[in-house]
């Protein structure tokens, strides 16, 4: 079917999950109808949606004519030309995806964990069977990303992509930041609003940022990127306390995904970062994304927009799949797959040199500073100022804030576990690392 020239009066969708987004395709699908028609030349119809519970009441409610629990009623309906698959997870999503792509259908996808984890051989795949495999939704939510980096920024060398890339833990730092509402609260907020999930640990521990930087570096840096590649580390330790110490410093705190090129390798990172106010990216608030990439030709380049709920995702699904129509329509085949450099080395996290924030509790008496001090010094780590806010004059504690010119990570590692076992330290409370963006 991929190959031959289109010949039916329009194109069918197999719809794969019928939660928030996928409800939200189905309704647009519907609600816009004449004007897809319009754009592709022929009507888009659902033809079959693959759903597990028959029962579960959803936001929108498609003709049960339509609805089945067998996937295979869905990928061998000669009806449907693109299956969209907004199911999540890898188990059987990615079974699905393999099957479909295998009997000629065209996918669409917002699926972020099978792309960072299979993504490479999936499009190689489709290539064969001849078919195109969209998935712009799978970072990012409605904020374009995937095309540029395949499209618009192919001639260039990329240096760089960094950028907020889960709009829900952008939401809970914003409050956390503006309003002073500490991580606990902040949470419940973005629970209540739909941006976080009853259970929220892919995004507070940065796991979902990882799988949306593997996907960004495979493309930019065209190696072979996956999740577990990726140094991850949440916000969880993260306090409203940290967020003044940041501003007084002239700082803001992001969850930011790094992944750059160093010493002939690449270096892919998640984690609470300071960012400088000045940068564009500290002005990213609530649930706006924003990826920069830094290339060769075109210097730097922001991407800016929603990232969180379901209509972001359900543009950017809907825009593929007019994409993709489009494509059956004209007999277009899918581009040759980039060639990955299988060989490229991703450096250890140990080898990161930058500036670090450190929190910490101390017992209140002479001489703590000068141990803490000769410690870091011990680790040829310079200080860069050292502030003393609180103190608790009943327990004799203080709260010290130690920030640092640029070390290497493995060195302030070393330092911090010596810390630790200092008897005047009663806690580290937070270790935060410092980027510094270079002037262009």
């Amino acid at each position: 079917m991929s190959g031959d020239t289109f010949k039916a009066n329009s194109i069918g969708i197999g719809l794969l999950g019928l939660g928030v987004v996928g409800s939200g395709v189905a309704r647009i699908l519907s609600e816009k109808q004449e004007a897809l028609a319009g754009m592709v030349g022929c009507p888009i119809k659902l033809k079959g949606v693959l759903i597990r519970d028959t029962e579960k009441q959803r936001a929108y409610q498609v003709p049960r004519k339509l609805v089945t629990t067998n996937f295979d009623e869905v990928v061998n309906n000669p009806e449907v030309n693109i299956v969209v698959e907004v199911m999540g997870g890898e188990d059987p999503t990615l079974d699905y995806m393999l099957k479909a792509i295998s009997v000629g259908k065209h996918i669409v996808t917002a699926n972020k964990e099978v792309m960072a984890r299979h993504g490479p051989d999936i499009l190689t795949l489709a290539r064969k069977k001849g078919v195109h495999v969209m998935f712009e939704a799978s970072v990012a939510g409605g904020t374009p990303i995937i095309a540029p980096l395949l499209r618009d920024l192919i001639a260039n060398d990329i240096l760089s992509v960094s950028g907020i890339i889960n709009g829900t833990t952008n939401y809970i730092l914003t409050r956390m930041a503006k309003e002073g509402v500490d991580f606990a609260d902040a949470l419940e907020e973005a629970q209540a609003l739909g941006y976080a999930e009853a259970d929220p640990s892919n995004d507070i521990q940065g796991t979902d940022a990882a799988y949306k930087l593997a996907i960004l570096s495979t493309l930019a840096f065209r190696a072979r990127v996956k999740d577990s590649d990726v140094y991850r580390e949440g916000i969880t330790k993260l306090r409203a306390r940290d967020f003044q110490y940041a501003s007084d410093l002239g700082y803001t705190i992001k969850l930011m995904g790094m992944a750059r090129r160093i010493n002939g390798g690449l270096q892919v990172r998640v984690h609470p970062t300071f960012v400088p106010k000045g940068e564009m990216i500290a002005k990213v608030d609530g649930v706006l994304n924003a990826v920069e990439v830094e290339s060769d030709l075109a210097g730097r380049v922001l991407f800016h927009g929603r990232g969180a709920g379901s209509l972001p995702t359900t543009s950017a699904v809907v825009a593929d799949i007019v994409a993709t129509a489009r494509n059956i329509i004209g007999n277009v085949k899918p581009v040759a797959a980039f060639k990955l450099n299988e060989s490229t080395v991703i450096c250890p996290m140990e080898d990161l040199e930058t500036k670090y924030y450190i929190r910490m509790t101390v017992l209140e008496r002479p001489g703590v500073l000068a141990q803490i001090t000769k410690v870091i010094g011990d680790a040829r780590i310079s200080i860069s100022s050292i502030i003393q806010k609180e103190t608790d004059e009943i327990a004799q504690k203080a709260e010290i804030v130690i920030t640092t010119h640029k070390a290497r990570e493995s060195s302030m590692q070393k330092a911090l576990k010596q810390m630790e076992d200092l008897e005047v330290v009663s806690e580290i409370g937070n270790v935060v690392r410092v980027e510094e963006w270079e002037k262009q």
